[in-house]
């Protein structure tokens, strides 16, 4: 397996036990339909809002945060991905975007949980 695709799968993986420990219920991890992903769907224990995550992880910030990774592009994705997602389950909640960014090094994880990171673009 590529050593970034694992990374990936890492990050996600500790992302969703991060929101465990903060109360949040993980409704899916890595959810598909046809060509739309999202890395994590979770319901906010304080909020109720669904929370739509994508997870960035890499093994340095020598480009650049993970999070400066979610360019326009894909949260356009994201934001069909979330529509397809609150129709496909019939979901009625507040909903919001998130980035749960990561570092690994060394088996450690640093994580910086970004809420509301982005609106949707209008237009």
């Amino acid at each position: 397996m590529d050593k970034d695709y694992q990374l990936g799968i890492d990050g996600e993986k500790q992302a969703a036990e991060y929101l465990r420990t903060l109360g949040y219920e993980i409704l899916d991890e890595r959810w598909h339909l046809h060509h739309l992903e999202i890395d994590i769907v979770a319901l906010d224990p304080d909020s109720h809002e669904l929370a739509f995550v994508e997870v960035k992880t890499r093994s340095t910030t020598e480009f650049g945060a993970p999070e400066d990774a979610v360019d326009y592009k894909k949260i356009m994705r994201l934001v069909r991905a979330a529509d397809a997602y609150i129709k496909q389950k019939f979901r009625t909640e507040e909903w919001r975007f998130d980035i749960i960014s990561i570092v690994a090094k060394s088996g450690q994880y640093h994580i910086d949980h970004i809420k509301d990171a982005f609106y949707p673009p209008l237009g």
